[in-house]
């Protein structure tokens, strides 16, 4: 595989951290550029991120004296530096768009983690598992901006990130309603106990905006190419309330379900176990080698022991059975740092390349 040339926007954040952390070993990506904001621009990285690093393992050495460009006003510069750019940034949702657009319109691609262009018609929202041939749309937003290889890929929510793959194989059996209770990690806020201390010990029922990027996000991850846009699924009707708990990584959903079909609790299980995508099949440097894992054991999926599966990557599913309300209710948990955030990112880029989109 070709060697890529990768630029992090957002480098000082947590999931830009994340970024760095992941990517320090990569097989087909290096990072050569880390891009901020102005305030951190012209420092070395280690600098900039002063005490605000939030990794468990130390800052990569080969990133630590590395200068970080402003993202904004660099940009042209960076563009044309490197092959195509992660982008996790802070900032307005419209400062995002134009932000990811410049890039775009410079001829680099942008792997997106910002919600900013998720429901952009000819952007496509990948989870490389579920929805990789949505990368087609890519052909119709580069005649939109004008570009030769520039273009925006975005991931979805990190909300959704254990409850859409977990319902996906299972979609055959007539999915009509789903409701989904996610369980969500201080990470996901950007923050740890140190920088977020009202959290410990302390539920928060609310997370702003979460409970619409849950329910209409899987739609379109679900939807139909068409026109040089995704047309977005018409169902399942999904419900969800999104809640903060104290708990560094991993976000936990607990899930009802109701098919027109109903299948045997043995039929959603082995459907489980024998899914696989894209990633699996093409053997992706960062694909988990079982994209859903199923716990017998009554008290897992735990957030302690599970987020890791797989290095992050995996999705594990637990205590399925039958429900009074709806056919069938279940746990799912997924990191959402790793899945949910730069992996999932990561892994989309892998896709990306592999189907030559990044050439």
């Amino acid at each position: 595989m070709k060697q890529y040339h990768v630029a992090v926007i957002g480098a000082t954040g947590m999931v830009g951290q994340r970024f760095i952390s992941l990517l320090e070993n990569h097989p087909w990506f290096t990072v050569t550029v880390l891009a901020a904001s102005s305030h951190s621009a012209g420092k070395t990285y280690e600098q900039a991120v002063g005490n605000r690093w939030m990794m468990n393992t130390e800052i990569p050495q080969r990133v630590k004296n590395m200068v970080v460009k402003d993202a904004v006003a660099d940009a042209k510069e960076i563009a044309q530096n490197v092959d195509f750019a992660f982008c996790a940034v802070d900032m307005g949702k419209e400062e995002i768009r134009q932000l990811e657009e410049t890039y775009a319109k410079y001829e680099c691609p942008v792997m997106s983690n910002n919600s900013a262009h998720r429901f952009t018609p000819d952007v496509p929202m990948i989870i490389p598992e579920v929805n990789d041939d949505h990368a087609q749309v890519i052909l119709a937003q580069k005649q939109r901006l004008g570009t030769k290889r520039g273009f925006i890929a975005v991931k979805s929510n990190c909300s959704l990130q254990s409850y859409v793959p977990a319902l996906h194989p299972l979609r055959k059996y007539g999915i009509t309603k789903v409701l989904a209770c996610t369980y969500q990690a201080i990470s996901g806020a950007g923050k740890n106990f140190e920088t977020w201390p009202e959290m410990v010990d302390n539920v928060i029922p609310y997370i702003g905006g979460e409970e619409e990027k849950s329910e209409k996000e899987p739609l379109k991850i679900w939807g139909t190419v068409a026109d040089g846009k995704i047309q977005p699924a018409s169902s399942p009707s999904i419900t969800t309330q999104c809640i903060r708990v104290p708990v560094l990584d991993g976000h936990l959903a607990a899930v009802f379900v109701s098919f027109e079909k109903k299948p045997t609790l043995e039929e959603i299980k082995a459907a489980w176990a024998e899914f696989s995508g894209y990633p699996q099949q093409n053997h992706l440097p960062s694909a988990p080698q079982q994209f859903l894992t199923y716990f017998e054991e009554e008290n897992r999926p735990q957030t302690k022991l599970d987020r890791d599966l797989y290095n992050g990557m995996g999705i594990s599913l637990g205590r399925l059975r039958e429900d009074s309300q709806y056919d069938y209710k279940f746990i799912c948990l997924s990191h959402n740092t790793v899945r949910g955030a730069a992996g999932g990112a990561i892994l989309m880029a892998e896709t990306l390349a592999s189907k030559g989109y990044l050439d």
